[in-house]
């Protein structure tokens, strides 16, 4: 039987919101439970929402090995289009490597505004930048999940990190860089001060690189990384609310 903590969410909304979408995207080993608190909330403010399993999560961290990050990003971009065929505007966003798929998309895109948390662009750990040689030494390393501040919160990461899935990341995070000045839709990013898995990189690769001319940071005082379920998830999921009634004001019909 699967485990119902580790599924996608949809929701087609309702009321004055239910023509604007807005697509939410999970972070790397982990699942739709690092964010499906802020995907209900925002489909009880009407919002149509789809909140997908990414491609090699959910399972085993073997399969993730085995999974391309072309195939994480395919994740996305249906979802996207299911909400474009059945929305007047689409917001997307993210958690971690969720932040950069969204990004990605937004470069890719017309969507009505970017929101994103913690997003990773750049890599903490120097040895990740030889996850290309050291895949083939090393299987896993040790589990970045449940970097929260709250105490008894559990994002459902995976046990282990697979060297060759990190690789993979590096990958999306360069091919995501490199689009980044394309991404020109309003942008919120809320960041964590205390983060031990995304370096403060991310935000000043992001901050140099964006094409976008609105562009709000948001800094979280009292969470990690996994800001979704910590202290402060309220305030994103109330700010991310009015941010993504704000940029699809006057789109719908």
């Amino acid at each position: 039987m699967a485990d119902p903590t580790l599924a996608a969410f949809s929701s087609d909304g309702s009321g004055n919101n239910a023509r604007i979408g807005v697509l939410l995207s999970h972070g790397f080993t982990g699942s739709p439970a690092s964010v499906v608190g802020w995907a209900r909330y925002l489909a009880d403010e009407g919002f149509a929402v789809r909140l997908p399993l990414l491609a090699g999560h959910g399972t085993t961290w073997q399969e993730l090995a085995r999974t391309p990050w072309e195939r994480w990003y395919e994740g996305i971009d249906t979802a996207y289009q299911d909400l474009a065929r059945n929305t007047d505007a689409v917001v997307v966003a993210g958690l971690s490597m969720g932040g950069a798929l969204a990004l990605r998309l937004a470069a890719l895109e017309p969507v009505a505004g970017v929101v994103v948390v913690n997003p990773g662009l750049t890599m903490g750990d120097p040895r990740a930048r030889y996850a290309g040689v050291l895949k083939y030494l090393l299987r896993s390393v040790p589990s970045i999940g449940n970097d929260i501040r709250k105490e008894g919160m559990d994002e459902r990461a995976y046990p282990r990190t697979p060297v060759a899935a990190v690789h993979q990341l590096a990958q999306l995070f360069r091919d995501t860089t490199d689009r980044l000045p394309q991404v020109t839709a309003p942008t919120l990013v809320f960041r964590s001060n205390v983060d031990r898995i995304v370096p403060e990189s991310s935000l000043e690769v992001l901050q140099r690189r964006i094409g976008s001319a609105h562009l709000e940071v948001i800094r979280l005082e009292n969470s990690y990384h996994v800001a979704t379920m910590d202290h402060d998830q309220e305030l994103i999921f109330e700010r991310s609310a009015a941010f993504i009634e704000h940029v699809t004001a006057g789109t719908t019909a």
